[in-house]
């Protein structure tokens, strides 16, 4: 191996750790407090907070996605291109919140319930603060300095979850989730502007801009039609339901998206600038790609499995009694998350490889297949609508591992071929945990014994079988071990 695919390698490695201890501390912290509010607070006003996120979510794909993506593809970016999508970023951001403010009153009328309007006016000022993060934030991960994510999303996590706790005791409602999020994101872009050295020059280039929205507005478009798609779900549930089906529906999936958002999106945020170094080396794109598939579904299968046999006593323990009702959504979830992995390596792949187009053709595709099945589906119920998530992901990931067997020469059963003895494994370790809650232990009994038993068989299997994953991921502990012990000794 040549020093420069040493040093990617090792600047991947780095990434990834400082990413998932990121991401770890942030959702670790975040879960904590969810847990703390949800025994203060009401569904109805997780359900409320819902239903405005809605369109917040979808406003905030136009700073998230697209420019950002194109500076880190971009391999000789400098900082005319930053500044001149910074700027622009600015004004977009504006014309959203503007448009925002003079809707929320029709959007309140919708959903039958007049007090939106004040709570997303609100809100929506996070989209503000996020025009001024994040172009700090594609630069930081083009340059791979992932280290300066940690400290920003922790301090505005531990920040906003002070905030929260405090506001939800005093009987604030509604407005501790609303304060919560704004001090968030508030906090992390002040860190972000305090620890990354960037800064915007007083420079705008048009044609700069146009070459990068170029590749840009594919995957702007491509994020707005999944991003309107995966939240046209809670629309649904919140205009033709209740608050509280909705908050039992998005509580169900918040352990899971902890657990998945904590592995993918580290994957997910340092595969891409990793590959996009190596996008003119065909075999090496490959091989990083498949690397991530098998690692991530590694962890991610027996996690999800995991969580789908222990979903009701961990509910009872962590929520209370009256979140039960969000079991099975949990347990859908995690079913749909455990694909996750075979997602994300494959499409950034495709965009590593600039080739948005197929992207967004990618997505229209999908997400007209998705739009069908829920069209058939909606009025059964919110139960049904979470089952046709599960029908149209599992379709999803073999739509997206189709370009890459053209792209890398990576096709689907091969992909399969990798990660099915994870599977295997999982659903064995299932098999055998599963009788476990059938002895009508207590919950707290019956989550230790279950969570222990499910570890050592799923390791144990793991070295009687030989997986190369669970040698990789070993591998790369016992460097890092030794790298500290080194460290010591000096």
């Amino acid at each position: 191996m040549n020093d420069d695919n040493q040093e990617l390698k090792k600047k991947t490695i780095s990434g990834l750790i400082w990413r998932f201890a990121e991401r770890c501390g942030a959702k670790g912290v975040e879960f904590i407090v969810a847990v703390i509010l949800a025994r203060l607070l009401a569904p109805r006003d997780y359900g409320l907070i819902a239903m405005v996120t809605v369109f917040i979510t979808i406003s905030q794909v136009f700073i998230d996605s697209g420019m950002g993506n194109a500076l880190i593809q971009k391999k000789d970016a400098d900082d005319l291109d930053f500044s001149s999508v910074f700027y622009f970023n600015i004004l977009i951001c504006t014309a959203i919140y503007t448009i925002l403010f003079v809707a929320s009153p029709f959007i309140a009328r919708f959903y039958k319930t007049p007090e939106l309007t004040s709570v997303l006016r609100v809100l929506s000022v996070t989209i503000i603060i996020s025009s001024l993060k994040n172009v700090q934030q594609a630069y930081v991960s083009k340059h791979m300095l992932f280290k300066k994510f940690f400290f920003s999303t922790l301090g505005g996590t531990f920040a906003a979850a002070v905030i929260g706790i405090v506001m939800a005791y005093a009987g604030w409602g509604v407005w501790a989730l609303v304060a919560q999020q704004i001090m968030n994101a508030l906090i992390d872009m002040v860190i972000l502007w305090i620890t990354v050295k960037w800064r915007p020059i007083k420079a705008f280039s048009l044609e700069r801009l146009k070459s990068l929205f170029s590749f840009g507005w594919k995957l702007l478009v491509s994020a707005i039609v999944d991003t309107t798609y995966n939240n046209v779900r809670q629309l649904i549930i919140g205009r033709v339901y209740s608050s509280a089906d909705l908050a039992y529906y998005n509580r169900g999936r918040q352990i899971p998206n902890l657990v998945v958002t904590n592995i993918n999106a580290s994957i997910d945020s340092v595969l891409l600038p990793a590959l996009s170094e190596e996008q003119n080396n065909v075999e090496r794109v490959k091989m990083m790609t498949r690397r991530a598939i098998k690692t991530s579904s590694y962890i991610m299968w027996p996690l999800m499995l995991g969580l789908v046999v222990v979903a009701e006593p961990l509910t009872r323990l962590l929520l209370t009694e009256k979140w039960i009702e969000s079991v099975p959504y949990l347990q859908i979830f995690c079913l749909v998350f455990a694909f996750q992995p075979v997602q994300t390596a494959n499409l950034n792949a495709i965009k590593a490889m600039g080739r948005s187009d197929l992207f967004l053709r990618l997505e229209i595709i999908k997400k007209s297949i998705g739009l069908l099945i829920l069209s058939f589906v909606m009025k059964h119920g919110v139960f049904a609508i979470a089952v046709s998530l599960l029908v149209y992901t599992f379709v999803a990931q073999i739509l997206n591992s189709f370009p890459n067997k053209k792209l890398l020469n990576y096709s689907y059963l091969e992909q399969l071929k990798d990660i099915w003895p994870y599977i295997g494994l999982a659903s064995f370790m299932l098999a055998l945990i599963y009788p476990i809650s059938l002895l009508g232990w207590n919950d707290i009994s019956t989550l230790l014994i279950q969570v222990f038993s499910g570890i050592v068989i799923y390791i144990a299997g793991s070295i009687l079988f030989k997986l190369d994953s669970f040698q990789y991921i070993w591998n790369i502990v016992k460097g890092l071990l030794r790298r500290e012990h080194d460290r010591e000794e000096k």
